[in-house]
């Protein structure tokens, strides 16, 4: 059986928690939000606070990432921390989700329709 991108897609969201645009900003706490779009689109705008790890090299850079590393309890382990992944519209980071559950992250989101759904709600974008 052959798979499309669309079936992986598909698939990842069975398995993973999707958070909507709207939702996410109004509780943004102690969330690291992580870009997997490439860095030439986290140029062109990304929402505040997002750090940019594109999601080809994302399972090799994730674990040696300050900000998800560095927690403020050096007794919790960084697999706890909250992370939220984002990309245009939530194919790559529904994938990019499912695999860091599989890597042991505890506390996964992907936000629901991405960047696109983001700024169709009004929501604001930085690009600094």
């Amino acid at each position: 059986m052959t798979l499309t991108a669309a079936d992986l897609v598909a698939d990842a969201r069975r398995q993973i928690r999707e958070i909507n645009p709207s939702e996410f900003a109004s509780d943004t706490r102690g969330s690291v939000l992580i870009d997997v779009r490439e860095p030439a689109e986290f140029e062109t705008g990304h929402i505040v606070g997002a750090v940019n790890i594109p999601r080809g090299v994302l399972e090799f850079q994730v674990d040696a990432h300050p900000a998800v590393a560095n927690v403020s309890d050096p007794a919790l382990s960084h697999k706890e921390q909250p992370i939220v992944v984002y990309c245009r519209t939530g194919g790559r980071s529904a994938l990019a989700a499912l695999n860091l559950q599989r890597m042991g992250f505890k506390n996964v989101r992907s936000l629901a329709g991405g960047i696109t759904d983001w700024t169709n709600a009004g929501l604001p974008l930085t690009q600094r």
